[in-house]
């Protein structure tokens, strides 16, 4: 946001305006939402998301972006496109690579455009895309919730359930090395247990 915010400055400095940002990590650790997020807090910023289904209509994608500008162009699952060209199965994925690439490349330093690509598989990305300066300028990783933000998440996704800090300590401690997404699931599981018995307490 703060690199959105000081787009002006850069211009009036002589320099680009461009940025491309690479999110990764585990399934479920909140890279979707960090996107929301972003999207939410940037008025008057147009953001385009690219899905799996989507990675085909990629150069239609960012004659739009031009069209919008300023835009945030979002390519979720990248390494779906990007992976090391060894691993690819075939040329119609290395033809869309190219085309990311060309995409980003063919970019004016003028550009009001940002590109966040994410992944969970970063070891697997094509050393063209995240090796060359100009492409991805930092790479943040979305990791793994820690105790305490396990125990935020349990009391946010408690919502009404009566927790006490002895279930929220017992949880925090049963659920290490899972996800944002599961432990979403799993108070939502505790909140149907709750409704069935009909006292609202958790055991």
């Amino acid at each position: 946001i703060r690199f959105i915010e000081s787009r002006e400055a850069l211009r009036r400095l002589g320099q680009s305006t461009r940025k491309g940002i690479l999110l990764y990590g585990p399934p479920g650790t909140g890279k979707t939402h960090t996107i929301r997020h972003l999207a939410a807090n940037l008025p008057g910023h147009t953001t385009l998301i690219i899905t799996a289904d989507q990675m085909g209509l990629l150069s239609q994608y960012m004659t739009l972006a031009r069209l919008l500008q300023p835009a945030t162009v979002v390519i979720e699952d990248v390494d779906l496109i990007a992976r090391d060209r060894e691993s690819m199965g075939g040329p119609c994925e290395e033809a869309l690579l190219n085309t990311l690439l060309n995409e980003m490349d063919g970019l004016k330093d003028n550009a009001d455009i940002l590109f966040i690509l994410t992944t969970n598989r970063p070891e697997q990305l094509e050393g063209a895309l995240t090796g060359r300066p100009g492409r991805i300028d930092q790479a943040i990783e979305v990791p793994l919730p820690d105790d305490d933000c396990r125990e935020k998440l349990v009391r946010l996704y408690g919502g009404g359930l009566k927790l006490s800090d002895k279930i929220v300590s017992e949880a925090v401690a049963r659920t290490k090395g899972v996800s944002a997404a599961f432990i979403k699931e799993l108070m939502r599981r505790t909140a149907q247990t709750s409704i069935m018995r009909g006292d609202g307490e958790v055991v």
